[in-house]
């Protein structure tokens, strides 16, 4: 009587979901430190003391580099960090931000990093890469028009503010934000053309 035993060599290959989840969450991890870290560059700025920072730019990078879903992970672990740890710019938990004047700025970096990923893992990256530019441009500054867009509403809810008057608080932000995207963008390109796998499957 002759029996039949499975072979090991028999199982099927080993997918690559677990490698590729692995490689998602390094990357997250990276762009969390990364925003971070440049949460202790705030300089104070206006009447109403919110700081020029480097991490509204920074969120706004990880959507463009790593495209909507992570993006959005990567602002929402910024955010959860800060829950336990003051990693917000000029040292802030986000418990405190959330009872302050820039509690829309924090809806506008989970929103922002979603909305600036999705438009930015349109671009066509192999075919045209002029396109592929402009549409980095494009998302870039929709990412920071959206973060304007919620911090006037956390204005106008926390310091009484109209819309109007909301909006003209913005004002001593708009040169040194305009400047800190297009780095931003100039280094997502950057990190596009190095790292085209970035995007496998993210989009």
């Amino acid at each position: 009587m002759t029996s039949v035993h499975a072979s090991s060599d028999s199982q099927p290959p080993r997918s690559s979901s677990s490698a590729s989840t692995a490689t998602d969450i390094a990357y997250i991890a990276v762009f969390a430190a990364i925003i971070i870290v440049l949460g202790f560059l705030a300089i104070p700025v206006g009447a109403l003391g919110a700081p020029i920072v480097l991490q509204n730019a920074a969120v706004i990078l990880a959507g463009l580099v790593l495209g909507r879903r992570r993006g959005f992970l990567t602002a929402a672990v910024f955010l959860l960090v800060g829950l336990a740890l003051p990693v917000l710019a000029g040292g802030r938990t986000t418990i405190a931000a959330i009872g302050g004047i820039t509690v829309g700025y924090l809806v506008g970096y989970l929103v922002s990093a979603w909305v600036a990923g999705a438009i930015a893992y349109r671009a066509p990256f192999k075919s045209n890469r002029g396109m592929a530019i402009a549409v980095l441009i494009i998302a870039g500054y929709v990412g920071l028009f959206i973060q304007y867009f919620f911090g006037v509403f956390g204005f106008m809810f926390r310091a009484d503010m109209t819309f109007i008057q909301a909006w003209q608080a913005q004002l001593p932000f708009v040169l040194t934000d305009a400047i800190e995207i297009a780095l931003v963008i100039a280094v997502a390109i950057g990190v596009h053309s190095a790292i085209p796998d970035i995007r496998r499957g993210r989009r």
